[in-house]
């Protein structure tokens, strides 16, 4: 199997993820709807599949380290599928428990896979975590129009329909992976305990990794801010729908296509500077968002989405590399983690400051947060200790 072929299935193997997520979650009003709830509800949904990762991220990591990596994703792909299958089944008001069902499964196959592209991709590991978030990131691009033309042409139920078959799909090609190269036979033998406990307190332990889990939530901050209060703004200039759409998908398209170019530069010059670089970016065009307008702000959306693009891959590949030897399941799971906990405080961040000082403090604040935690990167932290090699 050529080198970049295991990349390409576990990164379709994470677009179930993105894909599963997005595809409700934007349709929630019709089932909203269908249903007779409020947004309340519809917050709720969407709180239940991301709680699910946030917990269960690193647990699945610690046993795909002890259990196996390619057994540990497989299963994890399976409940997803069978959860999402469930809903034609079962009654409609109890779709919080099938959300948090499918966000545990979506823990567990989003959190191997992206351990595992660091097992296959020895080297050139930024162009391989580029290529992997492209294609993971493709699914929050087409899940909304693929997800608004079942409903228009079907319902609602349909939706899960057609993530459990990109989820069944992902099964039969992950089937095909070979064994991951390095994994220890039978699983890590010191821990005494059933989901690998010593394995997620590890990926905690090692000091050199925890600025790079710091940035990891500094730039999920960038993410939440850019998906969720640059409509904010764009609405507070009054534009339309129209110009936010277009806004909105120039920016994904940025924040895609970077990664595989910004990987490549990590591999060929130094992770921690293209990481410095796409922070300082990101960080000064929040800052600068609430100041321009027109043309200039899609420019400056535009670079803040390949600000943290690039970031986002290459840290990716930087954890992968400073993971202790034998527990790359459990750090990546932890690292997973960190950025939910990003996604999630980024958007309450600059909400709360917006609502007491104005949305321009608001993104002022924020972007010079992130311009802070440029101190916490340097050539030496990219390099992968001892220990761990």
């Amino acid at each position: 199997m050529r080198p970049l072929v295991p990349v390409v299935i576990l990164g379709f193997v994470a677009f179930v993820t993105s894909f599963g997520a997005h595809v409700v979650a934007v349709n929630l009003p019709a089932y909203a709807e269908q249903v007779g709830v409020g947004v309340a509800v519809i917050g709720l949904l969407i709180a239940a599949y991301d709680a699910a990762e946030v917990v269960a991220k690193p647990v699945f990591g610690a046993l795909a380290d002890k259990r196996g990596m390619k057994t540990t994703m497989l299963a994890g792909i399976a409940l997803f599928v069978v959860a999402s299958l469930a809903y034609r089944w079962v009654d409609p008001r109890l779709l919080v428990l099938i959300r948090f069902l499918q966000g545990v499964g979506a823990a567990a196959l989003s959190a191997v896979s992206l351990a595992l592209v660091g097992a296959y991709a020895v080297e050139r590991r930024g162009r391989a975590y580029g290529i992997y978030n492209a294609i993971k990131g493709a699914g929050y691009v087409v899940s909304p129009i693929v997800g608004g033309a079942i409903v228009l042409q079907s319902d609602f139920s349909m939706i899960f329909v057609a993530a459990a078959a990109i989820g069944a799909l992902a099964f039969l090609l992950s089937l095909f992976l070979p064994k991951p190269p390095g994994e220890v036979p039978g699983g890590m033998k010191d821990d005494d305990d059933g989901i690998g406990l010593s394995g997620i307190l590890s990926a905690f332990r090692q000091p050199n990794l925890w600025p790079w889990y710091i940035v990891t939530v500094v730039n999920m901050f960038f993410v939440g801010i850019l998906f969720g209060f640059l409509p904010v703004r764009v609405y507070a200039l009054g534009y339309g729908a129209m110009v936010n759409g277009v806004l909105l998908t120039a920016v994904s398209a940025s924040y895609l296509l970077i990664q595989p170019v910004a990987g490549m530069l990590a591999d060929r010059f130094n992770a921690a500077r293209t990481i410095r670089g796409g922070l300082i970016l990101a960080g000064v065009c929040v800052l600068l968002t609430p100041f321009v307008t027109g043309w200039l702000l899609f420019i400056v959306a535009i670079l803040a989405g390949i600000g943290v693009g690039t970031v986002w891959t290459n840290t990716d590949a930087v954890v992968s590399q400073q993971a202790a030897s034998g527990r790359l399941g459990a750090t990546m799971g932890v690292a997973g983690t960190f950025k939910e906990i990003g996604d999630m405080l980024g958007p309450l961040l600059i909400g709360l400051v917006s609502e007491a000082f104005g949305l321009t403090v608001g993104f002022v604040v924020c972007g010079i947060l992130g311009l802070l935690a440029v101190g916490l990167v340097s050539r030496r932290a990219a390099r992968p200790p001892a220990a761990a090699a």
